[in-house]
């Protein structure tokens, strides 16, 4: 039966040429094995009439020869073609999964699962089909040649090929749904292990650490009874093949004594079919590749259903009304915002204020341009700055982390930095902004305001600080400010906080209750309101 991610795996294999050299690879080889029998059986006759002849020698040479080599240029060929595979199918899930934008409906460690472990089984799709169809094509080689050395040996081996293909058959059938059920179940633990390796401090400090390992731990019955299931079929599958295989050979075997007996048949002829037995029952034995072919198919199925995922409409990049610079139009997004309008003028300092679970992050990331709306429109202009509370620092070392996505050089990411308040704090690391990330030792606060030089090096028309300067002091915090306004003067700044004392530098407070705006103005006039208060003073 077709699964999702086949037509995936076809893409995958017909997107480059490579395999088709493995397969002229491998036919020449596989001609060469087939050969090989019947080669190593005038041999034995030579060597049994006692007479030497140096053309049947080199000829048996030269088809060992043939596919020794056959198999090392496969060798270098299967690695190409699965590392090119791989890298195709992760850069292809990247994209989508970026494209699905915030907040995604795939966890983020059975993501990354996804990237890293489904997209490597399914780069090996070229090397496991190639396998199979060489031993399918080895085994039915093997029966003509059977044949030509007498029918009725081929007639005998005739008998096991339905018992072979039902075995077969059977084994993937089996093997499908416990494979993907791993497969799922792999992806649900890693999805818990990201997780509580990002809360590492917070379980040490709350000494959870042990009821923390049995939730990461709690899907490990469902995975070990998939894999439970994996491994009996294929125990199961092969001590049938284990017994197929030689009561074929005996048959054959036995067809061919009666041959030799009768003339028909020479000792080297025996030796000929009984390889050719094997061969052609080789296909019993990949029952291990065809347990590869269905973790394949079932890490496709996986990259699929992110693939399959729609990307919802974006927010629209249209100019808003003059003397704007974003606006709102009946934004909602499911369970966080409710019909929102809002305009924000051009070169304004607005607040967004409100209680925890207000939807003031999710505004925050449908204005920057992250996050996408169910419905509503929104409308801006110009390049957007982006800076979080909690800021991913990527990029090798601390200058490019700064300069990350953009083509600044060292004197902008300078610039960039002292207007963030953090550039004295840089020029004191071991090796200044060119300290590795990795080795940088920097507080939440530092860290904030490298996420803040991150932003204002893009030159944003519009700056959205997400909580960015939660971690700063006040003090801290007003300077950035005036340095921000300095570096980005007459920019249009969106500021996500829960300080009152932001809230009154703002030109525009934007208080939002239960994803609906509940109020617009200065900070001095909605402070006579005493739920307004409240957001800040927590209802005392």
């Amino acid at each position: 039966m077709a699964k999702p991610g086949d037509v995936l795996l076809f893409s995958a294999v017909r997107r480059d040429f490579r395999p088709w050299l493995l397969l002229l690879n491998a036919a020449v080889a596989t001609t060469g094995g087939l050969l090989i029998p019947t080669a190593l059986a005038s041999a034995v006759d030579m060597a049994l009439s006692g007479k030497f002849v140096l053309v049947t020698v080199l000829w048996l040479l030269l088809l060992a020869a043939t596919e020794i080599v056959g198999d090392a240029i496969g060798i270098v060929l299967a690695a190409s073609i699965t590392s090119r595979a791989t890298a195709w199918l992760r850069k292809k899930l990247s994209r989508h999964l970026l494209a699905l934008g915030h907040p995604s409906p795939f966890a983020a460690g059975d993501a990354v699962s996804r990237v890293t472990g489904d997209c490597g089984n399914a780069g090996s799709v070229v090397v496991t089909l190639m396998s199979l169809i060489i031993t399918v094509v080895s085994s039915a080689g093997s029966i003509v040649a059977l044949a030509l050395l007498d029918w009725r040996l081929a007639a005998v081996f005739a008998v096991s090929v339905p018992l072979a293909m039902l075995l077969v058959r059977t084994h993937m059938q089996l093997t499908a749904d416990d494979v993907l059920a791993y497969q799922q179940v792999s992806g649900e633990i890693s999805a818990r292990l990201l997780d509580a390796v990002s809360g590492k401090r917070t379980i040490a400090a709350a000494g959870i650490a042990g009821r923390e390992a049995g939730r990461v731990l709690h899907p490990l019955p469902r995975l070990a009874a998939a894999g439970a299931g994996m491994w009996r079929t294929q125990a199961k599958m092969m001590w049938r093949a284990g017994l197929l295989l030689p009561a074929v050979e005996l048959a054959v075997l036995v067809a061919a004594g009666f041959g030799i007996l009768e003339g028909r048949l020479t000792a080297g002829d025996v030796l000929a079919a009984l390889g050719y037995t094997a061969l052609g029952m080789g296909i019993v034995g990949q029952l291990p590749q065809l347990t590869v072919l269905e973790r394949t198919r079932a890490s496709a199925t996986r990259i699929a259903e992110v693939l399959d995922t729609p990307i919802t409409g974006r927010p629209a990049v249209a100019a808003p009304r003059h003397g704007a610079a974003l606006e709102l139009r009946g934004v909602t997004v499911e369970g966080a915002l409710h019909d929102v309008d809002l305009v924000v003028p051009a070169g304004a300092f607005c607040a967004v204020v409100g209680s925890s679970g207000a939807g003031k992050s999710t505004l925050a990331a449908v204005l920057g341009g992250l996050s996408a709306v169910d419905s509503g429109e929104v409308l801006r202009d110009g390049e957007v700055g982006y800076a979080f509370e909690r800021p991913a620092l990527l990029g090798t070392t601390i200058g490019r982390s700064i300069g990350y996505g953009t083509d600044s050089g060292a004197i902008e990411v300078r610039d960039a930095a002292v207007a963030a308040q953090v550039h004295d704090v840089l020029i004191r690391l071991p090796q200044g902004y060119e300290t590795p990330v990795a080795e940088a030792p920097l507080s939440g606060g530092e860290a904030q305001r490298i996420g803040l030089a991150r932003a204002i090096v893009r030159d944003p028309e519009l700056l959205v600080l997400d909580d960015a300067t939660a971690s700063l002091d006040t003090v801290t915090e007003a300077k950035v400010d005036a340095a921000i306004t300095t570096a980005l003067s007459g920019r249009t700044r969106v500021v996500v906080t829960h300080r009152p004392a932001t809230a009154a530098r703002a030109d525009l407070v934007v208080w939002l209750e239960n994803g609906r705006v509940r109020g617009t103005g200065t900070h001095r006039e909605l402070w006579d309101d005493d739920d307004y208060r409240a957001v800040f003073t927590g209802g005392e």
